[in-house]
């Protein structure tokens, strides 16, 4: 193995908490550098102090940040609702029941056509500053389908999540407790070797709680670990039932009551908020503020899916959240980053520190504020993964 080092950072986020300071959570140092060995962060300080490497890459007064997490993504489909957004800008609501058109689109697309789909748009959040990410099935509903679905997947992510519970398959439409039978039985089986996650739409017009219960604790005993579609559309159970199967995360957070926001913060459930969602759907934006003054962990995340958030930037959904959910520039990338590494349950990613991966990204900026500062810019100039220069 050969060892990096790239000097001239004119600011390095490194979120090593024993950095952080009063100010900013973000453990800053100027006047950086960062030294990798092999796939994995060797030193990190200021760049007068750099050990020696047997490369060198001097990044001219660029900003450093870990590359972005995202840990909620809806990636593996065929077709786009091109139509029901335009439907949508021009006045008619969403609700959960527009799921079903991908779900058309996907049963009839080739293993081939799903899996260009996924490595288009991997590849373009790649560019973007996205090292991690997560994505789900959901919009197969059939044993078959959910599980090529999560096949597809596995092949180009570790964090792959069942979502067989997306909602409730139009095959059983006259018959909500076969299909729930269906996603707790013969599905699970299917899926479960594909998958770590268990995820549930804990909504009206998907899965009541009872339901999402049922779902969520069939994948325990098969060893998945629980995620919850929570409170998006209308105050509902679902954040409490996060918090009390010791869901990795609640995602959405749109609808809270004082009882949610408390459960989040004493609990080791991540609030996962999803910006691109509420930009999309022209709907109410979650109180990121509320969460963060209560002690909540929170996370931000891109929601990538044909309906509802057609998105992949991280970058963008940074500056939504600064603009309209109350988060200063430094609290939104800490949850682009680490919040969203502690969404998954992980160390080795969202970080800049001895012993992490050497997942970054360089900013054609002096700052990772200009991520907010100049929003729909494409700072994002290069991108190491794994301790390879990959965009």
């Amino acid at each position: 193995m050969s060892s990096t080092v790239i000097t001239n950072i004119a600011s390095l986020v490194t979120n090593d908490p024993s950095r952080e300071s009063a100010d900013s959570p973000l453990g800053l140092i100027q006047h950086a550098a960062v030294v990798i060995d092999g796939d994995r962060i060797a030193w990190v300080g200021e760049s007068s102090s750099a050990p020696a490497a047997d490369n060198r890459v001097d990044v001219g007064g660029r900003a450093v940040i870990p590359g972005f997490v995202d840990s909620h993504s809806h990636l593996v489909f065929a077709g786009d609702r091109t139509q029901e957004f335009n439907a949508r800008m021009s006045g008619r609501s969403y609700s959960a029941g527009g799921i079903r058109t991908t779900v058309a689109a996907t049963r009839a697309a080739t293993d081939g056509e799903l899996e260009a789909n996924l490595v288009r748009y991997l590849s373009e959040a790649l560019r973007q500053g996205t090292t991690t990410f997560e994505t789900k099935s959901g919009y197969g509903l059939t044993v078959e389908d959910e599980a090529r679905a999560l096949r597809i997947a596995s092949a180009h992510t570790d964090e792959v999540t069942y979502l067989g519970a997306h909602i409730v398959s139009p095959d059983y439409a006259d018959d909500p407790a076969g299909y729930v039978a269906l996603v707790t039985g013969e599905m699970l089986e299917a899926c479960a070797p594909h998958a770590r996650w268990i995820d549930v739409f804990c909504e009206k017009g998907a899965f009541d709680g009872d339901q999402a219960r049922a779902v969520l604790t069939a994948g325990k005993r098969r060893g998945l670990q629980p995620r919850v579609h929570a409170n998006q559309l209308s105050y509902g159970p679902g954040v409490q039932l996060a918090v009390e199967l010791d869901a990795a995360s609640a995602d959405h957070c749109t609808h809270l009551t004082d009882a949610d926001v408390d459960a989040l913060a004493q609990g080791s459930t991540v609030a996962t908020l999803l910006p691109g969602a509420e930009f999309s759907t022209r709907a109410e934006w979650p109180n990121a503020r509320r969460l963060l003054d209560a002690g909540a962990t929170v996370a931000l995340s891109t929601d990538c899916n044909p309906g509802s958030s057609f998105t992949s930037s991280v970058p963008f959904c940074i500056a939504l959240a600064v603009r309209d959910m109350g988060m200063t520039p430094d609290e939104a990338v800490w949850s682009a980053t680490a919040g969203g590494a502690r969404a998954l349950r992980r160390t080795d990613v969202g970080r800049l520190a001895p012993g992490a991966y050497a997942d970054l990204a360089v900013l054609d900026a002096p700052s990772h504020v200009h991520l907010a500062y100049r929003p729909g810019v494409p700072l994002v100039t290069e991108v190491w993964r794994r301790g390879s220069r990959v965009a």
